[in-house]
């Protein structure tokens, strides 16, 4: 009994106790639940890292991957600027491509006839060379020399041309017609343009005789 003749009703176990012991609990249940809260964040964040690191990770590889030097197989490629004619070693280099264009040469070059001029870097492929370079059956290779070199520029191998022989004091006369131009061997005088045509051996005789004493020319067929 308490002053004022009231009972105390307070005692171990009653409610107002409860009500300590359950607020206890729930501030408890509170931090509790902070601190998974706060741990889950903080994975969180880790794993962001981790994912930013992969990423990062990622494309240092690609960036290694398209700096890093080709390595597709060696085709031939012109070392210079070339001309056409016969391909010597010192025309052509073996460069790896990841991507060669189709009927890319991979070797066995030197010594066949570029048809056309190619330029430096540019891949050597079947369409670049001369196929007609055998002979046909019944020809030989006759080489003449065109006094104008200039006109030997309009022409290639495969060109199909005539050739004109001129006399001192004598008009110019047909001495061979529908002949093919097999290559254009390179020139380092002024003595004209030599070139190698593949004619009938009757034709070759002609033609010998004629630049014997004489200047030769030539008309381009078309086509």
């Amino acid at each position: 009994m308490t002053g004022g003749g009231r009972l105390d009703t307070r005692r171990p176990g009653s409610d107002r106790s409860r009500i300590g012991q359950h607020g206890n609990e729930h501030s408890g249940l509170r931090r509790l639940g902070l601190r998974r809260l706060g741990g889950r964040r903080l994975g969180d964040r880790r794993h962001r890292r981790t994912i930013a690191a992969v990423l990062a990770g990622a494309g240092v590889l690609l960036g290694y991957s398209a700096l890093r030097p080709t390595q597709g197989a060696p085709v031939l490629v012109a070392a210079r600027d070339l001309s056409p004619g016969v391909l010597r070693p010192a025309d052509l280099v073996a460069v790896p491509l990841d991507h060669p264009p189709d009927g890319a040469i991979r070797s066995g070059a030197v010594g066949r006839v570029l048809a056309g001029p190619m330029r430096r870097g540019e891949p050597l492929t079947d369409a670049r060379l001369l196929h007609t370079l055998r002979l046909p059956p019944g020809t030989v290779a006759t080489p003449v020399r065109i006094a104008d070199a200039d006109a030997v520029r309009l022409i290639s191998p495969g060109s199909t041309i005539g050739v004109l022989a001129a006399w001192e004091g004598q008009a110019a006369q047909l001495v061979a017609d529908d002949v093919t131009v097999v290559t254009i061997p390179p020139a380092d005088d002024d003595k004209g343009a030599l070139i190698v045509l593949a004619t009938t051996p009757a034709q070759a005789g002609t033609l010998t005789a004629a630049q014997a004493g004489g200047h030769l020319s030539i008309t381009i067929k078309p086509g």
